[in-house]
């Protein structure tokens, strides 16, 4: 069986997964894509990496999020699940598998527009896993738009909202709770370095976040708490398909690579194991790329 250690062509890797224009209304759900996103839910192999830590994971139910609770869960955190109630089949399916793993699950349903809500979720996840100590900060809201005189003002603010202030309320919140030795994570983008004119608002958020990641790294490095992100290139996951892209452009999706293929959210799992692992100790306020070659800063 293959596992994320096989040795293997990255090039071909993932060739049996196709991009299909199906499209979907926000959220979206992994189980309702044609060819399902691979979350390493066969292929993951843990180690223990992470034995006895417990994480919060934000749009945890499909695509990266997904991937990472899975490999964290079998890597011994515990984990909680944050996500929005429409997509509580997809979080259900995850939790289950996380829970194969011998871990404890949270499920907190809830939408990140809510102020209340996202400030409460690292107490929930305090109250249901007895403490925390990694927090991913991973939803996001993407909705292309090619011309700004109509881009509504409303959905600009929306993507801010869940991708900037839902992350800043959550970290702040979660200060309190995260002792020496804890990590966040955050998730940025290709789309930091290398903005589509279909996306100023979505690439204007990440680019936030970056500079949110280095910022707060060094302010929090004092009291041994790193904070580091990850920006994924072009990855199949539910969100290309709620206009997250062009329906036009869905079958030619993560072709301009150089590896030329789009990515798996499994194959963005490992990183976020890194930098939340003790092997990391000496990483902070970097940005992991993983986006199949696209050059960057």
């Amino acid at each position: 069986m293959r596992t994320q250690y096989t040795f293997t062509d990255p090039t071909s890797l993932y060739a049996d997964i196709q991009a299909h224009p199906d499209d979907q209304t926000e959220p979206g759900l992994d189980h309702e894509l044609r060819d399902r996103a691979d979350l390493g839910e066969d292929t993951y192999t843990g180690s223990g990496r992470l034995s006895g830590r417990k994480a919060l994971v934000t749009g945890a139910d499909s695509g990266i999020g997904a991937a990472t609770v899975i490999a964290f869960a079998r890597e011994g955190a515990d984990v909680a699940l944050a996500y929005l109630p429409q997509e509580q089949v997809d979080a259900e399916r995850v939790a289950g598998i996380a829970r194969e793993a011998g871990v404890a699950v949270a499920l907190l349903p809830g939408d990140l527009t809510d102020k209340v809500y996202a400030q409460g979720l690292p107490d929930r996840a305090v109250a249901e896993l007895g403490g925390l100590d990694i927090l991913v900060n991973n939803a996001g809201k993407q909705i292309f738009n090619d011309d700004l005189t109509t881009l509504p003002d409303e959905q600009f603010e929306q993507t801010f909202t869940v991708n900037v202030d839902a992350m800043f309320w959550i970290t702040k919140a979660a200060l309190p709770h995260l002792p020496a030795g804890a990590t966040i994570i955050n998730t940025t983008s290709v789309q930091a370095y290398s903005p589509s004119d279909i996306l100023v608002d979505y690439a204007s958020t990440k680019a936030t976040i970056n500079a949110f990641t280095k910022a707060l790294a060094q302010q929090l490095a004092p009291k041994g708490i790193r904070v580091n992100a990850v920006a994924p290139g072009p990855i199949w996951t539910p969100l290309q398909v709620t206009d997250g892209q062009p329906p036009s452009a869905i079958s030619e999706f993560g072709q301009a690579t150089p590896l030329g293929r789009m990515g798996q959210p499994a194959e963005l799992a490992p990183a976020y194991v890194f930098l939340a692992s003790a092997e990391s100790s000496y990483v902070l306020g970097e940005t992991l790329n993983v986006n199949g070659g696209m050059p960057t800063p």
